[in-house]
């Protein structure tokens, strides 16, 4: 039974109407669960941005009633804000082997690893987490090690299933465990939250194991050194490139540094079985025949400094792509990245390679570690909910996720489709949307964290588009007389040789402006600053239809 006054609280501060930077919150009472912590990559708009992660001022602001960060698996999306995390609200964190390795990686790198408390969970064990009882059932994805979750409440179950697929033929034999989801259901399922990544897609995905027998085929077919991109933490498809490998008498070298990381992390926890003598380093390459070498590296998104990225345009130093080598992409565009990802294809196909590309049946080399509709509908139809709420995806598929819901039973009035920070209240088995918490981006540029917002983000976008224009004053300091003409400096504004005569207007107008100012203006900077940057922006506008920044600098002597 429910404390009297007690109520259950879901809401997310990431991962809903988006892909990417997942986190999802569940509250009873006085103790809170935090599941996953996630980051996302920036798109163009976000100028010299790394990387965005979640706003979470709400926990901070109830940090005393978070009792842990549980994590479903190793994706970036799912782990990559961690550390973020861990420098404002160190909560002890729960995750599988491989899971809690790739965490390891990260909190090495942030200088964190010793002050986290990191917990070792088993699909087969539950946890107490102050009045939740927590427990776990294995699931299939593109990773290793991944679990859904069964938060068993005061008001009833609420289940997160983590990112999965029904995969009948897993790679490591790990099966989902559907015999534990079935009785979980049994149970009855007060509240499901289930990934909608794929939610647009009918049908049932197609097994990892398809993907080994193409690259084994592939593998014997091809000539010249072997280039195969994939996610590094695609284990099961790493493991399967090296079993081609393996097949085919080839050595392994691994080209960038997730890939080596992961690799590294992975071989150590027993997840990646390397055969001994296999793997080489880089310098090696060009010491073998071409036939006797496999190159697994990053870059499969476009990334324009990961390696595959440098082999396109011939500037990785150790490593090149030849006429008749073989370079495989073995994965698909993430919906952004189309552009980048053709761009090397182009590139790569211009250095005479023989390059395999597309998703699905375009080359065999990739399948998604994402549920398909039918397979949506398998896990609703397993865990039976009362209420549903559509997550991990964009509105579409959100709105999609939920037709499903209903095609398999799950009464519509029941389902709620979220935005990150609307907050789903349970109380006496009643559920409500009618309340919000603080959700948003923030943003990670090298080591600042939240330091630039909407303010800088626009002065970025007017230097990469317009360009900037400097006009340094110098002014008596005794009387604010002009002791010299002012110089204009510009950088991506119009080429200045091919401009002197913008920029003698430009100079003219600043001290007709300086001398037509009234006296209190001159005197106070930031006034006389602001009259001079309306007038030339009101000409250069003029002349050139352009709004470059104008930074007008004043030096008293």
């Amino acid at each position: 039974m429910n404390d009297a006054g007690s109520k259950l609280s879901v809401f997310s501060l990431g991962g809903i109407n988006e892909i990417g930077k997942n986190m999802y919150v569940l509250q009873y009472g006085e103790d809170m669960i935090v599941i996953d912590c996630g980051s996302s990559f920036p798109d163009e708009n976000l100028l010299g941005v790394d990387l965005i992660i979640q706003d979470i001022s709400y926990l901070l602001e109830n940090q005393d009633k978070v009792r842990a960060l549980v994590v479903t698996h190793g994706h970036e999306d799912h782990i990559g804000g961690i550390p973020y995390f861990l420098k404002q609200l160190n909560v002890p964190i729960y995750a599988t082997r491989l899971t809690l390795g790739l965490i390891e990686l990260k909190l090495k790198e942030h200088g964190l690893l010793r002050g986290t408390e990191l917990n070792l969970i088993h699909p087969d064990e539950a946890i107490e987490l102050g009045s939740i009882r927590t427990s776990f059932f294995r699931a299939s994805h593109s990773i290793p090690d991944c679990v859904g979750i069964a938060f068993e409440t005061p008001e009833g179950i609420v289940v997160h299933t983590g990112d999965f697929k029904f995969d009948l033929t897993p790679v490591n034999e790990e099966y989902a465990d559907l015999h534990k989801m079935a009785d979980i259901g049994k149970k009855g399922v007060l509240l499901l939250l289930s990934e909608s990544t794929n939610a647009e897609r009918p049908g049932f995905t197609q097994s990892e194991r398809v993907v080994g027998d193409n690259i084994a085929d592939a593998f014997r077919k091809a000539t010249g050194k072997i280039f195969i991109s994939t996610f590094a933490s695609n284990v099961h498809r790493i493991q399967q490139i090296i079993d081609a490998a393996q097949m085919t008498n080839r050595h392994v070298a691994l080209l960038g540094r997730s890939m080596v990381n992961v690799v590294s992390v992975a071989e150590e926890l027993g997840y990646v079985h390397l055969p001994e003598g296999m793997l080489i380093d880089a310098q090696q390459v060009n010491v073998l025949e071409p036939e006797k070498v496999v190159i697994i590296c990053t870059g499969s998104q476009g990334e324009p400094m990961a390696a595959l990225s440098r082999l396109s345009t011939n500037t990785f130093r150790q490593v090149s792509v030849l006429p008749g080598d073989t370079v495989i992409l073995a994965s698909s565009p993430i919906p952004g990245n189309e552009k980048s990802v053709s761009r090397i294809v182009d590139n790569l196909f211009q250095l005479g390679a023989t390059v395999i590309y597309g998703s699905g049946s375009a080359s065999g080399m990739h399948v998604s570690g994402h549920a398909f509709q039918e397979e949506l509908k398998l896990m609703l139809t397993l865990m039976k909910p009362t209420y549903f709420i559509p997550i991990h995806g964009e509105y579409r598929m959100l709105q999609l996720h939920k037709k499903l819901a209903e095609s398999v039973g799950v009464d519509g009035k029941n389902i709620f489709i979220l935005n990150n920070g609307d907050v789903v209240d349970i109380q006496n088995g009643v559920a409500s949307q009618t309340r919000r918490v603080d959700a948003g981006s923030v943003f990670v540029d090298g080591l600042g964290i939240g330091d630039v917002g909407k303010v800088v983000l626009r002065d970025r976008k007017v230097l990469a588009e317009e360009g900037m224009l400097i006009i340094v004053i110098s002014l008596s300091k005794a009387d604010n007389r002009l002791l010299s003409a002012p110089d204009t400096i510009s950088r991506g504004f119009v080429y200045e040789r091919e401009a002197e005569d913008l920029y003698k207007e430009v100079n003219q107008l600043v001290v007709s402006t300086i001398k037509e100012a009234k006296p209190s203006t001159r005197y106070r900077r930031n006034d006389l600053k602001h009259a001079v940057r309306k007038s030339v922006e009101k000409l250069l506008y003029t002349r050139t239809k352009r709004r470059p920044m104008i930074i007008p600098f004043i030096i008293e002597i």
